[in-house]
């Protein structure tokens, strides 16, 4: 389970991103979404290690994991995905999914994860991680990579982003295997309401405060309605 207690992130600069979030999180699918800089991405940067927050405590199944660095939080069991994956000159793919599973993986396990996210193997596996991959590329084979890392806590910004020729449907069975392997917490931060309507919990950050908290049933009528001020990219 994931606790979040009295968290708070304000810049260099003086702005307040993050105000007060408490937090418990112990659901298989959670999303997070929210108006655009609200402090959704900011979150899952602070949760994953990536910034450190200004006051208040973050707790990985009861263990205090606020003071660790983004490299033992991976090694605790969190795993990031950036909305905007990264590029590695000089690393193949099939390295980068070895990297991430932490074995060594043969041929055929390296394309299952990619057959996983609707890519061709055999047309990527040994292709370097540059500018040559487009950025849906770039997404699919991050996702791939997080499902070959399977931890504990995984956060993905944005999943959907790049991906519109591969249905949110297959997206969603990619999570939903994911979990059955790991049994883990699996955080998105999203808008959209395909990605919204499976999750078992939404949380709704307005403003760097959570202005919501609860299921899909209880959450999502209002986001489409309008009534919590805030409405979600509707079905395609």
């Amino acid at each position: 389970m994931l606790e979040i207690q009295e968290l708070s992130y304000v810049t260099p600069e003086g702005k307040t991103i993050l105000d007060d979030i408490n937090l418990k999180v112990s659901e298989k699918f959670v999303a997070i979404t929210g108006p655009n800089g609200s402090g959704k991405s900011t979150l899952a940067k602070i949760i994953a290690g990536i910034i450190t927050p200004t006051r208040g405590r973050i707790l990985l199944d009861g263990e205090d994991i606020t003071g660790m660095t983004i490299t033992e939080r991976a090694r605790n069991g969190v795993s990031f995905a950036f909305q905007q994956p990264v590029r590695f000159k000089g690393i193949t793919v099939r390295d980068i999914i070895t990297i991430a599973a932490g074995r060594e993986l043969s041929l055929n396990e390296a394309c299952d994860y990619l057959s996983e996210v609707g890519l061709c193997a055999r047309d990527y596996v040994d292709r370097e991680i540059n500018e040559s991959l487009s950025g849906g590329e770039l997404k699919r084979i991050e996702i791939a990579t997080a499902f070959a890392r399977s931890t504990r806590l995984t956060l993905f910004d944005e999943p959907e982003a790049g991906i519109d020729l591969w249905s949110f449907q297959s997206l969603i069975k990619v999570f939903e295997r994911m979990y059955e392997k790991t049994n883990g917490s699996i955080m998105i931060i999203s808008h959209q309401e395909r990605i919204l309507s499976f999750a078992e919990k939404i949380i709704l950050l307005t403003a760097g405060r959570i202005a919501a908290v609860g299921s899909k049933e209880e959450i999502l009528p209002q986001l489409m309605s309008g009534d919590l001020k805030y409405e979600c990219a509707r079905r395609a």
